[in-house]
């Protein structure tokens, strides 16, 4: 079926009413903008920053973390598999030339967010954000060399030019979400050899420690660290981290919290000197050194994807994956 024939017929798609309820819907194919192409979606795995959608609703079909195959005969990618880089880019800004593409000066859209993502049969993605996936990478493991490894790897590769493996000691890991057991690999790529994980949650501490951590106790202030990676998005543990970490180290902030956050600017905020770094995604150039983390790590990543799934299951599964019953559940479309 060719693509003009494609964009007058229907598909299925999940819509995110708000109230933490999801329903299946026929709905019409999206449109295919120039300089875009149409997607056929293989995988999306679910997302904890989808929770807001499921609270309150989504203009748009959600899922951000997409790995598909190509349907655009004609074109040079049709047939290919790839994952979809999220944020629009305009490769032209004095941002995107830098390399940092996930900062765009230009264009400020997210596939998933502002425009259709991937909880559907198809998705529109613009030219430039398509990723090649390498035939070695399985269907199921390709949506972690986004947001998985892709977000934690970033924050990794930047911070270990403040913080390298040499002058880090133990490092502490808040959270041990995806993200947070994503920061595990990353950090032992690198070489970072004593790595500590705080979490309430006492599977995912397991993992971790499968990882090669050390469980560390949440709340403890007791002990203070020249790294901190903060993946929970908690505020206890951002200013936990703000009063352990130690004079010239660096707290990098990875998890997301769309509520308010306060900064008591007392003597051990005032006091010392320290790093308080925020770090988003990863840029277009990243995504080789993604796969090599992946094709690394193999076995590790796939303890991660702990369920696989039709669209028709997708509603009762994200509530399961809310519950904290799921790691990184993958919607599975063929």
């Amino acid at each position: 079926m060719t693509v003009s024939a494609l964009s007058n017929s229907i598909m299925n798609a999940a819509v995110f009413h708000g109230h933490d309820r999801i329903t299946i819907e026929r709905v019409a194919m999206p449109e295919v903008a120039s300089g875009e192409v149409l997607l056929r979606v293989s995988r999306t795995a679910l997302c904890g920053s989808d929770f807001k959608l499921w609270h309150k609703g989504a203009e748009f079909t959600a899922g951000h973390e997409i790995f598909g195959v190509v349907e655009q005969p004609g074109h040079p990618m049709h047939g290919k598999r790839c994952a979809v880089y999220i944020p629009l880019h305009c490769d032209r800004c004095a941002a995107c030339r830098r390399g940092d593409t996930q900062m765009c000066l230009e264009m400020s859209s997210l596939i998933g967010w502002n425009r259709p993502g991937g909880y559907a049969e198809y998705v529109p993605v613009p030219e430039n954000c398509l990723l090649p996936v390498p035939d070695d990478i399985e269907d199921s493991l390709a949506p972690l060399l986004l947001d998985v490894i892709g977000t934690s790897g970033h924050a990794v590769r930047f911070i270990s030019r403040i913080v390298p493996p040499r002058d880090a000691g133990p490092v502490l890991v808040t959270g041990a979400g995806p993200v947070g057991l994503g920061v595990v690999l990353a950090l032992k790529s690198f070489g970072y050899d004593d790595i500590r994980v705080a979490d309430p949650n006492a599977a995912r501490l397991n993992i971790a420690q499968s990882f090669g951590a050390k469980p560390h106790p949440v709340g403890d202030a007791s002990q203070r660290f020249a790294l901190i990676v903060e993946c929970s998005g908690a505020h206890a543990a951002r200013n936990l981290g703000i009063e352990v970490v130690l004079p010239r180290g660096a707290l990098v902030l990875v998890g997301e919290n769309a509520a308010p956050w306060s900064i008591e600017e007392g003597k051990v905020f005032r006091r010392k000197d320290f790093y308080m770094v925020r770090t988003f995604y990863f840029p277009v150039a990243d995504f080789i050194a993604n796969v090599d983390l992946l094709r690394r790590y193999k076995d590790a990543y796939r303890i991660l994807v702990d369920g696989e799934f039709g669209l028709p299951e997708l509603p009762q599964n994200f509530a399961r994956f809310a519950a904290g019953e799921l790691i990184k559940p993958v919607l599975a479309l063929d």
